[in-house]
């Protein structure tokens, strides 16, 4: 992200954006693109409006046309009312829709989104989707980044598949969960020490190949039959003499897509690579 918008110079490889390379055309993709970042980037001692007013005029806007777009992406983002409040007011979805209000002050052409929806309850989700999704029907190119594979599979066309800094496959969401196939049986083990014993049980009612998540007990293995492999599988455990907290049949979702990739959960972040993200953004510029 921080590449494509040309606040670090890659180590390799190059990269365009609206046609322009993003090293030597620096300042030719500038002004054609917005970013909102993971965490808002507002002024909490200025007021929503001097916020839009501000950005604009440092996009060069003249003040007139700086505050008709500052009070037009208010009524937008439904901040109207609230647009000569001070932004240290705002709720936390406020502030995340006055800051995606200021990546679009200078219309651009391709707008980057980096985990735009961290912190928010489900409510402020929600209503900062229909935002993305008017966006990209008004004509914005989004690049959009998120753990939440569910916002990826409502809100993207085309989807890419990054883990430990490497694409792993890229397609439309449909094209995604035809990689891990039909039904999918889901259970967890109360022991997670059990998992992989669950797992071989499973594993004998010839279905797919069952995937374990050893940390949290999870087992997750595409199946054919139906509800009836329900009754099988609990029978074979219960035989087997592991108790499970958990059992559901589900159609294949990116979650799946992911963990069967990878063997774990996309939310998961190892404790060294947590601690390491962690220090990523405490060093943001």
């Amino acid at each position: 992200m921080r590449v494509l918008t040309t606040l670090l110079t890659p180590d390799e490889g190059s990269a365009r954006v609206a046609g322009h390379d993003v090293v030597s055309d620096a300042d030719e993709v500038r002004p054609l693109i917005g970013l909102a970042g993971q965490y808002a980037a507002v002024d909490e001692t200025l007021t929503g409006r001097e916020n839009l007013v501000m950005v604009g005029r440092l996009y060069h806007l003249e003040r007139a046309e700086a505050r008709r777009r500052a009070d037009e992406l208010l009524e937008r983002f439904n901040l109207a009312d609230a647009g000569d409040r001070v932004v240290k007011t705002y709720s936390g979805g406020m502030r995340r829709r006055l800051d995606l209000a200021a990546s679009l002050v200078g219309k651009p052409l391709v707008l980057f989104l980096d985990e735009p929806t961290t912190g928010l309850d489900p409510s402020g989700r929600l209503e900062l989707w229909g935002v993305i999704k008017e966006l990209v029907s008004d004509g914005t190119t989004l690049l959009l980044t998120t753990q939440y594979l569910e916002e990826a599979d409502q809100l993207a066309d085309t989807i890419a598949v990054i883990d430990r800094g490497r694409v792993i496959a890229q397609g439309t969401s449909d094209e995604l969960k035809e990689r891990v196939g039909g039904d999918r049986l889901e259970l967890r083990a109360d022991d997670p020490e059990q998992a992989e014993k669950a797992a071989q049980v499973l594993s004998d009612l010839r279905s797919g190949a069952p995937m374990v998540d050893q940390a949290t007990g999870r087992i997750s293995l595409p199946v054919r039959g139906g509800a009836t492999v329900l009754i099988d599988a609990v029978r074979a455990l219960d035989r087997a003499g592991i108790p499970i907290s958990d059992l559901a049949l589900h159609r294949p979702t990116l979650n799946d897509v992911f963990f069967s990739l990878t063997g774990r959960a996309a939310e998961a972040e190892p404790e060294d690579e947590a601690a390491e993200a962690r220090g990523r953004r405490g060093r943001r510029p």
